[in-house]
């Protein structure tokens, strides 16, 4: 018969003052396991879906139910007087005995290696098992990882001509079925995120050291490498690339970067922000505004030719030069679908300036509808 330990659950405090005999052996008692703890223990017996594990000097352990059934595949390898780690679900669980997980201390355990992994920086070779868009799956200790593209390697890097999505991940799903070394960067046990990073920490170095040369404000050569929906990607070196944003592109409105720039092309920039490991840069800074001469050119009242180029919920955008546009605003219209009939895009028509403030570089104009 198995002798039965069973946790004895104080019902009061016992208060000792300074000096009493028995307070110097007070911080010698052992602080009983709570639930989540890790303990350790040798298995007392295995009968009948239950395994007994003695946890001196708290009592003993019980795997049942659930948990013998997720342990199956471990317990057929076990015996008794084996030593087995177990995280507690219950210290005070069925009969007193204290209730115990196999599966959760090994999960625990894993994330604890990972978590050890990240700060020794631990390479791995693992195989990619998946792609999609934006990177790529692979599997450590059992669990699915992703390795974000912005963290594979120069040599790996899918450097596509102007960012197609579809060419991108035709160029990921390449590395299918091949090793990469990789370190984990980011272990979050509770979202079950594993995240890993082909780049190694001299590259990380490398590139500290290179945007250290630049500075808020500088101006250098550069070659695009990238052109995307939102902007342009610009090398100004070789291992280090920022972005113009669609924004900082020009002065005047554009809607597609790839109509002004392609890959190859020279282009010279301004940096406008150092910020975390990345560089952001604008090609239009170069430029002169042309709001800050605008005033010399224009004043309210004035009647000037404008192309419509963009709608938005507030009405059409109509440039009067290159640069500089007013909002001719849907109040001035029944309906948006009348301001679109009579405003067509790319077309010109006759406007008065009624609002013109250059300094914040705002402008209203009044459609002249000369069919009246």
């Amino acid at each position: 018969m198995l002798e039965e330990k069973k946790v004895t659950v104080p019902t009061s405090t016992i208060h000792l003052t300074e000096g009493h005999p028995m307070a110097s052996l007070v911080d010698f008692i052992p602080t009983p396991p709570g639930t989540g703890d890790l303990v350790e223990g040798k298995i007392i017996a295995i009968n009948r879906g239950r395994v007994y594990v003695d946890l001196p000097p708290f009592g003993t352990g019980l795997i049942y139910g659930r948990e013998y059934l997720n342990a199956a595949d471990v317990l057929r390898k076990t015996n008794a007087g084996d030593t087995i780690s177990a995280k507690v679900v219950d210290p005070a669980g069925r009969d007193g005995y204290i209730e115990l997980s196999l599966k959760e201390a090994r999960q625990a355990a894993i994330w604890g290696e990972a978590e050890q992994a990240i700060i020794a920086e631990t390479p791995y070779s693992l195989i990619v098992e998946e792609a999609n868009k934006g990177g790529l799956i692979l599997s450590w200790q059992g669990i699915a990882g992703f390795l974000p593209a912005s963290q594979l390697s120069k040599e790996h890097y899918p450097r596509v001509p102007e960012g197609d999505k579809d060419k991108i991940l035709g160029e990921l799903i390449q590395l299918i079925g091949h090793p990469l070394s990789v370190r984990i960067i980011t272990a979050d046990a509770k979202e079950g995120k594993l995240i890993f990073s082909e780049r190694t920490g001299n590259e990380a170095e490398e590139k500290a050291s290179l945007i250290d040369k630049y500075q808020v404000g500088d101006s250098a050569e550069g070659e695009v490498t990238g052109v995307v929906d939102f902007g342009v990607f610009v090398k100004l070196e070789p291992g280090l690339e920022g972005l113009v944003h669609i924004s900082e592109l020009d002065w005047g409105l554009v809607e597609d970067p790839r109509s002004l720039f392609s890959v190859g092309d020279k282009v010279r920039v301004k940096i406008i922000e150092v910020k975390e490991g990345k560089i952001s840069l604008s090609i239009k800074m170069l430029k002169e505004n042309p709001w800050h001469t605008a005033a010399e050119r224009y004043k309210k009242g004035m009647e000037v030719p404008g192309v419509i180029i963009k709608y938005n919920k507030h009405g059409a955008l109509a440039s009067i030069e290159e640069g500089v546009a007013g909002l001719v605003h849907v109040s001035e219209f029944a309906t948006p679908a009348e301001l679109r009939g009579k405003l067509e895009l790319g077309k010109t028509y006759p406007f008065t300036i009624s609002l013109f403030e250059p300094k914040e570089q705002r402008m209203t104009l009044t459609f002249i509808d000369r069919k009246k």
